[in-house]
């Protein structure tokens, strides 16, 4: 559906206001990388309850991101494991991006819309998820903790303003 919605209505709509001459110079959506860190998180439990809550969203086993460096104010110690990790690329990312935008936004209990200054100068935005229950492959029997998760979605735009106009043509919802 959201790789239709790209066909069908982004591209024709971005080569008249842009001026693009070919299909394949109109900006598209490369990846979508989803993040989450375990820095409050000291059990082994908690760590595999993360994982598994991740790869359950994403659809793919998440990778396991270390400490490149010792940070002692965050209790950090270089190879320590810092975070997970999933790149998703076309059919998974087609899946993530329709159920992110329709089923998973929609359920953020006061959503007022995205911040358009989210899209930075690369065309890429990133939205920040506060809790991860929002998806519903997540059933409310398992949750033993909560925790967020960041979304970065990364485009060929060159600029700013052509990712923006994609991404509201993709359905995006964003602040007025």
């Amino acid at each position: 559906m959201f790789k239709e919605k790209y066909k069908k209505i982004a591209i024709p709509k971005m080569k008249e206001k842009f001026g693009y001459k070919n299909d394949l110079a109109v900006p598209r959506i490369i990846k979508v990388i989803v993040n989450t860190g375990v820095g409050s998180v000291k059990d082994e439990k908690q760590f595999e309850f993360i994982e598994k809550q991740l790869a359950l969203i994403a659809g793919q086993k998440p990778a396991k991101r270390l400490a490149k460096k010792s940070i002692a104010s965050f209790k950090l110690r270089q190879g320590a494991l810092a975070g997970y990790s999933v790149a998703l690329r076309s059919g998974r990312m087609y899946d993530f991006l329709d159920r992110l935008l329709n089923i998973a936004i929609p359920r953020i209990g006061d959503f007022r819309g995205l911040n358009p200054k989210a899209v930075d100068e690369a065309g890429n935005i990133t939205i920040g998820i506060k809790e991860h229950t929002i998806f519903p492959e997540i059933s409310e029997e398992e949750i033993k903790m909560i925790f967020g998760l960041e979304v970065t979605i990364v485009t060929t735009a060159k600029t700013r303003e052509e990712a923006l106009e994609l991404f509201r043509l993709l359905g995006f919802p964003f602040k007025k």
